[in-house]
């Protein structure tokens, strides 16, 4: 049953966007989101799932309100659950509940309006990216395409390179609040941070239309020590989640991915300029079946217009559309390219 404020405008979101709260499935509790359908018709609409960052909830604004606004242009349906918020306790990061709640999202706004079953698709960046490369796998019979932009795929690697680097040390602390400690300091500790990564489940996210990318100075510092001004994850953990997914004959070996990402220098894959990227364009990518992993010429971020037009050429149980003939530009004043952490 929806459960709105309609008339109390979302700050930072575009007016029609409510807050609602719905039924998850995981543990039948109320969970709020912010959602918009558009107007009534018998048509069935496309949804769009859009998943928060790692520090932020369902109110977060910004680059969400980005999607919003792609919804409101496109005459699609949209959802921002919160599953569970910030990645900072037991209940949210990557956890059973948190996955019950994004897949009870799209059951809730399917029953609100006519959503098309084939045109479901699923966004994020950064703690998003990490929801998004989750979502692939854990629900991979949902999706027409999924997109996931600067994704953490391994949470005890994370942890490991975040305990290095005092910038970002409290996202290790956001971990062993989770997990109850640090990974690897027990079994129990290391199997709960293997249950809530990526790397373990994308195996089965073969069938699913899903476009990796990730900027080429995440995680990097630079000259000055410790300044990490490209972002917090390096792009290794993309092409670790790309490992996971497509056959062994595709995949890139550990070593070349550390030298990559040491050099910021790959091997040359006859990549055409894509006018999507602007003035961010690929650096290098791959292309598998249904999968793709590119690494961009930016930091940690998310770049809207490349991201919400793929997703719009996806189309379920049809191979993924690489090619995309007319794009649509944006009609917003947003900063397209706004990072998330």
């Amino acid at each position: 049953m929806l459960s709105s404020s309609a008339f109390a405008q979302i700050a930072g979101y575009p007016e029609g966007v409510e807050e609602v709260t719905y039924l998850s499935s995981a543990d039948q509790t109320e969970q709020p989101a912010l959602f918009e359908i558009p107007a009534k018709t018998e048509k069935p609409v496309p949804l769009l799932v859009a998943l928060h960052t790692w520090s932020s909830d369902y109110k977060q604004a910004g680059g969400e309100a980005v999607y919003a606004r792609w919804c409101q242009q496109m005459g699609w349906a949209f959802i921002h659950p919160n599953f569970r918020g910030k990645n900072n306790t037991p209940d949210a990061l990557g956890s059973d509940l948190a996955v019950g709640d994004i897949t009870s999202a799209v059951e809730f706004a399917k029953a609100q309006t006519n959503i098309d079953p084939d045109r479901i698709y699923c966004i994020g960046v950064s703690g998003g990216g990490h929801a998004s490369l989750l979502m692939a796998a854990r629900a991979p019979e949902i999706w027409a395409g999924v997109s996931a932009w600067c994704g953490i795929s391994d949470i005890a690697k994370w942890h490991q390179q975040c305990t290095d680097r005092p910038s970002f040390i409290r996202y290790a602390q956001h971990i062993e609040k989770v997990l109850g400690g640090a990974p690897g300091s027990s079994l129990e500790h290391s199997t709960a941070a293997k249950h809530r990564s990526p790397l373990t489940w994308l195996e089965v996210a073969k069938q699913v239309n899903l476009d990796i990318n990730h900027g080429i100075n995440d995680g990097r510092p630079s000259r000055l020590e410790d300044d990490f001004n490209g972002g917090s994850v390096p792009f290794t953990h993309s092409l670790e989640a790309w490992n996971e997914i497509v056959p062994t004959s595709a995949r890139f070996e550990p070593g070349m991915i550390q030298t990559w990402y040491e050099t910021q220098k790959f091997p040359d894959t006859g990549i055409k300029p894509d006018p999507l990227y602007g003035d961010k364009q690929p650096q290098f990518q791959k292309i598998n079946d249904n999968t793709r992993v590119t690494i961009f010429n930016g930091g940690h971020e998310i770049i809207h217009v490349a991201a919400l037009n793929w997703l719009a050429a996806q189309r379920r149980g049809n191979p993924a559309a690489w090619s995309i003939e007319d794009p649509v530009e944006l009609a917003t004043e947003d900063d397209e390219s706004e990072s998330g952490k």
